[in-house]
């Protein structure tokens, strides 16, 4: 089974266009259908204000300030379709974007979101999005760098394998891209440590009888090191996305002891497909 919705988030941001682009073509090439959404803030009025007049004011700014954000949002996505034979709508929904997002994703296979941008905007995407979004939603997320990405995703595709049922979750949802991968790489960090030496030869088995022609690679790192293990060996093998687990251990352990999560969707070079 392959992706048939794949839904991509538009906010206001600088980097909305590059991830666009990613879910276009992935559209595209699963003959999908494309829904782009944009979130729009709802208006909250402060608790103490001296007048109406004051709360008017407040409320003109938030209806011109809500329409530039649509207007940019909306450009960004309709023009990155322009030439395209695709299935598509736009749609605007009052919310919270993790919450709005969330109830979204139950009729889509795939979510497209952005990295957290290093100089982030008021309309830009939330800085945690992506974490909120893979922890209360049931399909994969692919998070696209805000740099963007140089070509689109799923030509050569690095597997984190840890034998998790996090690991199990993200490669599941991945599979429409693995099967169509020219390459698959599982990676497996100190398997023999966790009492999983055979969990890489497995998962490789496994995708095997999808379809999947995938090669297994082992490599050792030291705990807080995992994060940037991957990173390495990602660029190593010019992998164009690498699909993972994110949150194994506990948010807030990740959060006190760094972890591989963190790091990889805080210093992500090529897409990033998570599941939790």
């Amino acid at each position: 089974m392959g992706f048939k919705t794949i839904l991509v988030h538009c906010d206001a941001g600088r980097t909305t266009a590059g991830r666009v682009a990613v879910a276009a073509a992935l559209a595209e090439r699963f003959d999908a259908h494309l829904v782009g959404l944009h979130v729009r803030q709802r208006f909250e009025a402060p608790m103490f204000t001296d007048a109406t007049v004051a709360l008017d004011a407040l409320y003109k700014s938030y209806e011109q300030s809500v329409k530039i954000e649509e207007a940019a949002a909306s450009a960004a996505f309709l023009g990155m379709l322009v030439g395209k034979q695709l299935s598509s709508e736009w749609r605007v929904v009052d919310g919270y974007a993790d919450e709005t997002l969330a109830a979204a994703a139950r009729y889509a296979d795939l979510v497209v979101l952005g990295q957290r941008e290093p100089e982030p905007t008021p309309e830009a995407t939330p800085a945690d999005l992506p974490e909120r979004l893979a922890l209360h939603s049931e399909r994969p997320i692919l998070v696209v760098p805000h740099i963007g990405a140089a070509q689109p995703p799923g030509r050569t595709v690095m597997v984190c394998w840890n034998g998790l049922r996090e690991a199990s979750r993200a490669a599941t949802g991945a599979l429409p891209i693995l099967k169509a991968a020219e390459r698959v790489i599982v990676l497996t960090i100190d398997a023999d440590k966790a009492n999983l030496p055979d969990a890489a030869r497995q998962a490789g088995d496994w995708l095997g009888r999808h379809g999947v022609k995938a090669t297994v690679q082992r490599d050792t790192a030291a705990a807080s090191d995992v994060g940037n293990v991957i990173l390495s060996r990602a660029a190593d093998s010019a992998a164009d996305l690498v699909v993972m687990g994110i949150y194994g251990h506990s948010r807030m352990r990740e959060f006190v002891l760094g972890g591989a999560s963190r790091t990889l969707l805080g210093s992500m070079t090529v897409p990033l497909l998570i599941a939790h």
